[in-house]
């Protein structure tokens, strides 16, 4: 039986080493990266919740809730996940679990979800996240809503920024999928990174 999970989409970054902007809108051929992500990821989820900062209006075409961070001055990634942690307390107070990823991730995997809960019943650990070839992918995670308060005091009181900090002191299990024909995880940093993930895109097509 599938466990019942929202989904969080990532897009509060500030995207210096592409100049500014929203890496989430930029186009791999002829759709944005978060509408490839989303095609991938709402079939596995219950729905989904976007963390965003600035103008929410500029993701009116995608339909989805925005959710900004309550954490002040870009606290990084955490905050988005508390963020979301939170949207989903109070909205969907019936789902215990959150799987997010990044805005930045047009190949993400068509099981995700099942994917990281498997991992996390077998190494019996309360956090899950995604890891391919040589590298951790501590930001597309399986969360428990019922962490949102342990979260908020290590962000807020402690001035905690890395996921992987907080994520030790309960226990992380690793899911781990293969990097060919494409890593999944791949993610768009710089022009450059556009330019391969289009190229990846046609070959997958």
């Amino acid at each position: 039986m599938r466990t019942r999970t929202f989904g969080l989409v990532l897009a509060g970054g500030l995207a210096r080493r592409m100049g500014g902007g929203d890496k989430a809108l930029i186009r791999i051929g002829n759709e944005t990266i978060l509408a490839r992500a989303l095609a991938r990821l709402t079939p596995q989820v219950s729905g989904v919740v976007l963390n965003a900062n600035g103008e929410p209006a500029r993701f009116a075409p995608f339909g989805l809730p925005v959710v900004a961070d309550s954490v002040p001055d870009f606290a990084g990634p955490l905050a988005g996940i508390l963020a979301g942690l939170d949207w989903v307390a109070a909205n969907k107070p019936d789902l215990e679990w959150v799987a997010s990823m990044p805005g930045d991730c047009p190949f993400l995997p068509r099981d995700l979800v099942v994917r990281l809960h498997e991992a996390r019943k077998a190494e019996e650990k309360p956090l899950a996240c995604a890891h391919s070839g040589d590298w951790r992918h501590p930001v597309v995670g399986l969360w428990p809503v019922a962490l949102r308060d342990d979260l908020r005091h290590a962000i807020v009181d402690e001035g905690l920024r890395k996921i992987e900090v907080w994520t030790a002191r309960h226990g992380v299990a690793l899911a781990d999928w293969p990097t060919e024909p494409v890593d999944p995880f791949f993610n768009v940093n710089t022009p450059e990174d556009v330019e391969k993930a289009t190229r990846l895109a046609l070959s997958l097509s």
